[in-house]
């Protein structure tokens, strides 16, 4: 209660000091640079393997498991996810928020050239590829039914156009 009765008895001791508050505050805030979309750097490599014909089960097998044993000791790797598919399979690596960008893309490409051993002589050579997070896209709208291809085509065109039309959005695209 001490400092409650000190404020009552000091009035305009108080009001200067929420003054001074408001103030301070308010060119804070207006000398804060703002940005809309703001480019954030997250730290993250993608490894892009290609085996022709290989099953995706097969794919996690051959290609998914060798690479990840080597990536997994990545200094600095916060996350590690990968995906097989029918014809290859892919690994995201993920750093630490302050993992320098030049040499994380570095040691991922002498990890992934020393994991080159272990994979089939068939599949192709893998790729590195820094992700850059702000180039993708905010919304993904997917369609699916029990209706013929061109019935959703036409719908996802129509979706594609209407989305386009949407003021700050740079472009739409079909997949699939």
């Amino acid at each position: 209660m001490d400092i409650v009765r000190l404020a009552i008895n000091n009035a305009r001791l108080t009001i200067s000091a929420l003054l001074f508050l408001l103030v301070a505050g308010w060119v804070a805030y207006q000398s804060t640079p703002k940005e809309a979309e703001p480019d954030v750097p997250i730290p993250m490599m993608y490894v892009s393997l290609i085996y022709q014909g290989i099953s995706p089960e097969d794919s996690e097998r051959l290609l998914l498991r060798p690479m990840e044993s080597k990536l997994k000791s990545l200094k600095g790797l916060k996350e590690m996810r990968s995906a097989a598919f029918q014809g290859g399979g892919y690994v995201l690596v993920e750093f630490q928020p302050q993992t320098d960008l030049a040499t994380a893309l570095q040691d991922t490409r002498s990890k992934v050239q020393d994991a080159k051993a272990d994979l089939p002589q068939a599949a192709e050579e893998p790729t590195v590829n820094e992700v850059n997070v702000s180039e993708f896209p905010v919304l993904v709208v997917t369609l699916s039914g029990d209706v013929p291809e061109r019935v959703l085509t036409a719908a996802a065109r129509e979706l594609r156009d209407r989305i386009e039309e949407v003021p700050g959005v740079l472009e739409g695209s079909l997949q699939g």
